[in-house]
């Protein structure tokens, strides 16, 4: 009788699963048109303004007024689409693609209960997420629990996905950046509405992958306590774009010839571009993991109470090692880390019931 190692088995599915994605060269890789220029020189300055405790934390953030139809409704329930400008600094919104500059929301509410004696979690995308189907099936359950579900539509994806970009690829690092202080921004706000708007009891963020990352970083910049929900998360964007699989869909030859006509201050490219202003792969590397540094969760500051902070982590991922989770742990004394059986791509599928979990027991926390 042959025995199967089931761990092994789930990794090499993501490897096969990244390989056939990432690795084939079928479609556009990530930052295909290079670095970005002024906009990520931008961004790389007000990211860094997210670190340093209350005031400069902005709190309360800008104000939102969806505007909301009915998707549909049922005796026991209701599901609402909002849209809203998105809430981003000026600067920022000058920078994104005009089709972000509006914020789409899917908000799943049971119909029998007030919201003072309800919670509400806010759900972030991950990489791929185009759509609120998803987000909204995870939740849906939750309703029972007297739960509501609110899912974020991200820049660059879905409807606010800009004309020139094809999938999930992100043309620019700079993209990458915007994305994720937008999504950030956006989220505060919407926390702020369901508590000084909707009267929500208790709140939380949550998100899968890169959805989990900006999850983390928005729990831990709330200045109440909120369940934190960080699932399938790394500790930093480095890692997956770094060291992880996704960087065989990274376009280093774009950004090391985009590195190559900044150094040389040149309007066009010539192949030998690279070579004549002494630029390696290997520095263009370094430069890209100091820029996706800035999204190291570690640096940010504990959230108001931890122990509603719950990662999920996968035994055997191959996206996020476990080390990269345990970090997360390491930085914010008194989380919990729980871990389901499987890799990134199965957990995604397999282990709702896992993620909901985690979800009922963070809220319970407050």
């Amino acid at each position: 009788m042959v025995s199967v190692n089931l761990g092994l088995v789930h990794y090499v599915l993501d490897h096969i699963y990244g390989t056939v994605l990432h690795r084939t060269k079928l479609g556009t890789p990530f930052f295909s048109k290079g670095w970005g220029g002024t906009r990520l020189v931008l961004l790389e300055r007000m990211v860094k303004q997210l670190f340093p405790e209350a005031p400069s934390q902005n709190w309360p953030p800008t104000a939102v007024q969806p505007i909301w139809k009915t998707v549909w409704e049922t005796k026991n329930s209701s599901l609402r689409e909002g849209v809203f400008r998105t809430t981003c600094d000026e600067r920022l919104i000058d920078a994104l693609p005009p089709e972000s500059h509006n914020a789409r929301v899917a908000f799943l509410t049971p119909k029998s209960v007030s919201p003072e004696k309800m919670a509400c979690v806010v759900h972030l995308a991950g990489t791929g997420d185009h759509s609120f189907e998803r987000r909204l099936r995870l939740g849906a359950p939750l309703l029972k629990d007297n739960i509501a579900t609110m899912v974020l539509e991200s820049p660059y994806y879905g409807q606010r996905r800009p004309s020139m970009q094809h999938g999930s690829k992100l043309q620019c690092v700079s993209d990458l950046l915007l994305l994720g202080k937008a999504t950030i921004d956006e989220a505060r706000s919407l926390l702020y509405w369901l508590q000084s708007e909707a009267g929500y009891g208790k709140m939380g963020i949550c998100g899968l992958s890169m959805g989990g990352v900006h999850a983390a970083m928005v729990g831990s910049l709330h200045p109440t306590p909120i369940a934190t929900l960080p699932f399938l998360a790394p500790h930093s964007a480095v890692v997956p774009f770094c060291e992880g699989l996704y960087r065989h869909a990274t376009a280093w030859d774009a950004l090391m010839e985009d590195a190559a006509a900044l150094a040389q201050d040149a309007t066009s490219l010539t192949e030998d571009a690279a070579q004549k202003s002494g630029i390696t792969i290997e520095q263009v590397k370094d430069r890209l993991r100091s820029v996706l540094s800035l999204t190291d969760v570690t640096r940010f500051p504990v959230p108001k109470k931890p122990q509603a902070v719950i990662f999920v982590g996968a035994t055997d991922d191959g996206y996020i090692p476990r080390h990269s989770v345990m970090q997360l742990q390491k930085a914010w004394p008194g989380s919990e880390v729980r871990w389901v059986t499987g890799g990134h791509v199965s957990s995604f599928l397999l282990h709702n019931d896992s993620f909901r979990k985690a979800i009922v027991d963070g809220l319970d926390r407050l």
